[in-house]
């Protein structure tokens, strides 16, 4: 829809309103990716991460060297979840248990994950995408994604 060299008044019209202050940027992302990375590395643990905007869609992924490969997915996984239920995935893992309220929920939506990793990224009180990590213990995602996720607020001008 929005392509450089678009026609007239209406194509900028639209092309801005498509790209408004509710949305994750590729170049946002990056420095989100940049920030788990450096934190995983801090901490001694190859991560996947991946940064997906508002919609669930992915905008960013990378996978150090040493991170095992079924973690490629579930860090997806877990961002996308985050995204989809508006809150960190950690808080879902007791309400996912037999006989809880929401038990089955991470066989809904095409695999949700509903242990620690995932946090939603917010901008002015609204979610604007998510984080996802995985490959070490779940208290090491979280440590990860935890720091990713506010790495916008610590970004320089």
């Amino acid at each position: 829809l929005c392509r450089r060299g678009g026609r007239g008044a209406h194509s900028a019209t639209m092309c801005a309103s498509l790209t408004s202050a509710a949305s994750l940027t590729f170049s946002e992302a990056q420095r989100i990716l940049a920030v788990g990375l450096a934190k995983a590395e801090e901490i001694g643990q190859p991560m996947n991460i991946a940064v997906v905007d508002a919609g669930g869609h992915l905008l960013a992924f990378a996978r150090q060297d040493g991170a095992i490969k079924v973690s490629i997915d579930i860090s997806q996984r877990k961002a996308r979840t985050a995204i989809l239920m508006e809150l960190p995935t950690a808080v879902l893992m007791p309400l996912v248990q037999p006989g809880a309220e929401l038990y089955g929920l991470e066989h809904t939506s095409g695999g949700l994950v509903a242990f620690g990793g995932g946090v939603p990224i917010t901008r002015n009180g609204t979610i604007i995408g998510a984080v996802g990590v995985s490959a070490g213990s779940v208290d090491q995602d979280v440590t990860v994604a935890e720091a990713a996720s506010v790495a916008l607020e610590t970004a320089t001008v």
